[in-house]
């Protein structure tokens, strides 16, 4: 925790004295522009990967970056509620759902559930991902290992992205186009940022610029 401490003291005597104008401006009003879905895993950050400011994302986390089917849950799902607010108030207008290389979400679906008898709400929660560990048992039986691993993430990925269009209102802002859908995949090791092409059923990595 004294890092911690030491590191509000440091934002608040430097950083933010620089740039008191805008957060003065931020504290009055948010206008982003983006829905960022993502994991828990702390060694994922949003806004250090796309080097973004306050402001610019909202920003969803859970473990294993899972979106739960419209009424899947019936009560306090606070991802539903977080897209019902971006995608109705904020009026967003791209949505970014963002696995990540080593996952213990999607590590953990191909346990025995006894496993996590004393993590029940875990349990519970990566029920969710069943479909996706069945569909890697059906289709990439003999994958083993780190490609087995890789190939769970991204299809988790695709698996939310379907999930998401669930939801009437975003379906009816894709059907608009007033919303676009886009599945990453963050290579933590490598610092690489990986985008999901639906018309080459692939993810490349996302290059700009020079390197593009």
């Amino acid at each position: 925790m004294e890092k911690l401490y030491k590191g509000i003291h440091e934002f608040k005597e430097s950083h933010f004295k620089k740039e008191e104008d805008f957060f003065k401006r931020l504290s009055e009003e948010q206008a982003p522009e983006v829905l960022f879905i993502t994991c828990s895993d702390s060694r994922v950050d949003p806004n250090l990967v796309t080097q973004s400011k306050p402001g610019e994302l909202f920003i969803v986390r859970n473990v294993g970056n899972i979106i739960p089917p419209y009424d899947s849950i019936k009560d306090k799902n606070n991802v539903a509620a977080a897209i019902e607010f971006a995608v109705l108030s904020l009026k967003i207008k791209d949505i970014i759902v963002c696995g990540h290389s080593n996952c213990g979400a999607m590590q953990a679906i191909f346990k025995d559930e006894k496993e996590l008898n004393n993590m029940p709400h875990l349990r519970d929660w990566l029920k969710l991902a069943l479909p996706v560990k069945k569909m890697i048992e059906r289709y990439y039986p003999n994958a083993q290992g780190e490609s087995r691993q890789r190939i769970v993430e991204e299809e988790n990925i695709l698996a939310q992205l379907q999930n998401i269009q669930t939801y009437p209102f975003v379906a009816q802002a894709l059907e608009q186009g007033s919303l676009h859908l886009h599945g990453w995949y963050y290579d933590i090791g490598s610092g690489s940022m990986f985008a999901y092409n639906p018309e080459k059923d692939i993810f490349e990595e996302i290059r700009y610029g020079k390197n593009a």
